[in-house]
C-alpha cells in the first residue's frame, strides 16, 4: 500500500510530530507499505531517505508566529502533487485548511485525518476557559465545529490519540473518530539508563544535595505548554520540601519561562536535548515528570518518560491525562498552580522512590510507535469499500 500523509506540522527541526514521522518512515516500509510525507517546505523537492520512505515538499511560505513551520497555501498544487503520488490511502496531519484540501481532491483513494493538533483546549479554552464554561465557548467557536464536522464528512476515519479528545469530538457531532493511542519509539528509554552521577550532578547544579528530588520537564517553549505555572509550583512546593527542577526546552516564550524562574537557585533551564539517547538517559535519571499542558493530543514526552521508569505528575485532562496509571503518577486540577505544588508536595512526602520502582516495573509494557503504526495498517487495510474507492 502507498500511503501519501499531507503533514502541514513535518519541519526538520520541528518537535514530537517530527519524532513521529521519523519513526513512521522506517516502521512503514519495514511492513511491506510505501510512505511519502507531503509536506509544506521552501522549495519543490523529493527526497528518498530510505526505500520506501519519501519526503516531498512543495514550496510554501513561513508560519509567522513560528519561523521553523510553513503552511500549504496553493491547493492546485496539493492536489497536482496527490495525482502524481497516485497513493492508496491519504492522511491529513492537521485539522486546518490543508486537510480541507485533500477533502476536495477528487482522487478515488480513501483517507484518514489524524488529529496532531487539538485548537480548542490550546487556544480557545486557554483563552476563555478561566472565565466562562466550555460549553459556552464552544457555542461561540460553533464555526470550528462546522468546519470539523465538514471534514468528518470528507475523511473516512477521524484518528484520535487521546480518549478525552475522542470524546470532545464524538459529542460535538463526529461520526467517523477511531481513538488509537501513538506510542514510544523502540529500544531508545529504558530505567536501566538511570545515572545516579548524573541525577547528583543535576541537583547540585540546582544547589540541591542528593536527599533531595529531581524533577524534570521537557517542552516547546510555548503558552500552552504552562511552563511558567510548572516552574511557580515546584519553587512553591520547595518552600516545604527540598525539590530542584530541571526545564529542557526552547521557544518564542522563553522570556515568561526565566522570568517565572525569580532566580530561583533549584530551577535550571537546559537547551533542548536532541540526541535521543542523551535524552533517554536524562529521562530515566530524573525522579519524577511534570507536564503542565492540558492541551496534548498523546503527550510523546509523557509516555517516554513512562517507559524511562519515571513517575509522572499530569494535568487531569487532555492527552497527558491518559498517561496517568495509579501509584505510578498523580493528577491535579489542570492550569491550577496552587493544586501543582500541592501534588507536588504530597508525592514527596509519601516518598518519590515508592512510586519509581512502581513505573520502573511498569516501563517495558508502554506502547511503542510501531504497535501504533501496525494498528494504523490495519485500520487502513479492514476498509476496502470505503465511500471514495472507485
Amino acid at each position: 500500500m502507498r500511503i501519501v500523509d499531507v503533514n502541514a506540522f513535518y519541519a526538520p527541526k520541528g518537535g514530537g510530530v517530527r519524532t513521529y514521522v521519523q519513526r513512521k518512515l522506517k516502521a512503514l516500509p519495514a511492513m511491506g507499505h510505501e510512505i511519502v510525507i507531503l509536506a509544506p517546505g521552501a522549495r519543490d523537492e523529493t527526497r528518498e531517505v530510505a526505500p520506501g520512505a519519501i519526503i516531498a515538499t512543495i514550496a510554501a511560505p513561513s508560519f509567522p508566529l513560528d519561523r521553523r513551520y510553513r503552511y500549504f497555501n496553493d491547493e492546485r498544487a496539493l492536489h497536482r502533487a496527490l495525482d502524481i503520488w497516485a497513493p492508496d490511502f491519504v492522511e491529513a496531519s492537521s485539522p486546518w485548511s490543508s486537510a480541507a484540501m485533500v477533502g476536495r481532491w477528487d482522487g478515488g483513494a480513501p483517507r484518514a485525518l489524524i488529529m496532531h493538533a487539538d485548537p480548542l483546549s490550546a487556544y480557545a479554552y486557554r483563552w476563555f476557559g478561566p472565565f466562562v464554561p466550555r460549553t459556552m465557548i464552544d457555542r461561540g467557536f460553533d464555526r470550528y465545529w462546522r468546519h470539523l464536522r465538514r471534514l468528518d464528512a470528507s475523511f473516512d476515519h477521524v484518528v484520535s490519540a487521546s480518549r478525552d479528545l475522542a470524546t470532545r469530538l464524538s459529542a460535538g457531532g463526529l461520526r467517523n473518530v477511531v481513538t488509537l493511542p501513538m506510542g514510544v519509539e523502540p529500544d531508545i528509554f529504558d530505567p536501566g539508563l538511570r545515572d545516579e552521577n548524573l541525577r547528583r550532578s543535576l541537583l547540585a547544579d540546582c544547589g540541591l544535595a542528593e536527599d533531595a528530588a529531581l524533577l524534570l520537564t521537557v517542552g516547546r517553549f510555548s503558552p500552552e505548554k504552562r511552563l511558567p505555572m510548572v516552574i511557580e509550583a515546584a519553587i512553591a512546593a520547595g518552600c516545604d520540601t527540598p525539590v530542584g527542577l530541571i526545564v529542557v526546552g526552547e521557544g518564542r516564550d522563553r522570556y515568561a519561562v526565566q522570568k517565572a524562574c525569580a532566580h530561583s537557585p533549584h530551577v535550571q533551564i537546559l537547551a533542548p536535548v536532541r540526541e535521543r539517547g542523551a535524552l533517554a538517559r536524562l529521562m530515566a535519571s530524573a525522579d519524577a515528570l511534570i507536564h503542565g499542558c492540558e492541551a496534548e493530543t498523546f503527550c510523546m514526552v509523557a509516555a517516554e518518560a513512562r517507559a524511562s521508569g519515571l513517575p509522572l505528575i499530569v494535568p487531569d485532562c487532555g492527552g497527558a491525562s491518559d498517561q496517568y496509571q495509579a501509584d505510578r503518577a498523580m493528577r491535579y486540577r489542570a492550569t491550577d498552580t496552587a493544586d501543582l505544588a500541592r501534588v507536588i508536595r504530597r508525592m514527596a512526602m509519601r516518598g518519590l522512590s515508592h512510586y519509581h520502582r512502581n513505573a520502573v516495573s511498569a516501563a517495558a509494557s508502554v506502547r511503542t510507535m510501531d504497535t501504533h503504526f501496525s494498528d494504523l495498517i490495519a485500520l487502513y487495510a479492514a476498509g476496502t469499500e470505503f465511500r471514495h474507492a472507485a
